[in-house]
């Protein structure tokens, strides 16, 4: 079974996905009264499943609204011990090496995933299990928050495969990674 492990993020021109309260009101800086929702139903559509840390679980949750995803979710923490109640059979929880998480995922026939989340970006950058990358950048600085990128042990090359204008103002690139 091929696998991949894809991105579709936003980050702000000086790299950060929240600022330093982990906020993220800034995303409605840009306006867009239709409503495009800048190809991520397309993504969102590709993927069988997500993974993303505790952080960003918990982010959605505290969302006013309904659930927001369609597929299963697998919740990446070393300290939460069990899902919510309301998220059951929505969301997974998910312990181990992030190879043998994986291993448990793609067993259970999900290999297109929707890898979500700073932390969880950056580990699966650190070991080299992102395949795909989709990045919106905000014409904004933010001055410091929650960087999308952090140390790797060795250079990661991507091949930049398209990049859009969205909104009149905001940069969508579209990157693969090169092995």
């Amino acid at each position: 079974m091929k696998t991949q492990n894809s991105v579709y993020i936003a980050q702000s021109l000086d790299g950060y996905i929240a600022d330093k309260n982990g906020g993220i009101a800034w995303l409605d800086s840009v306006p867009n009264p239709e409503g495009d929702d800048m190809g991520y139903f397309d993504f969102a559509n590709r993927m069988d499943a997500l993974v993303m840390g505790r952080i960003t679980f918990e982010t959605v949750c505290g969302f006013d609204c309904y659930w927001p995803y369609t597929k299963p979710v697998f919740v990446l923490s070393n300290t939460l011990f069990e899902i919510p109640e309301a998220y059951h059979g929505k969301a997974f929880l998910v312990k181990g090496t992030l190879t043998e998480i994986l291993t448990q995922i793609n067993e259970k026939g999900f290999s297109r995933l929707y890898i979500d989340g700073g932390k969880t970006i950056q580990h699966f950058l650190k070991e080299d299990l992102i395949d795909e990358m989709i990045i919106t950048t905000f014409p904004l600085l933010l001055g410091g928050g929650y960087s999308l990128f952090g140390d790797l042990h060795e250079t990661l090359t991507f091949e930049l495969t398209s990049s859009c204008i969205c909104l009149g103002s905001l940069v969508q690139s579209h990157f693969i990674r090169k092995r």
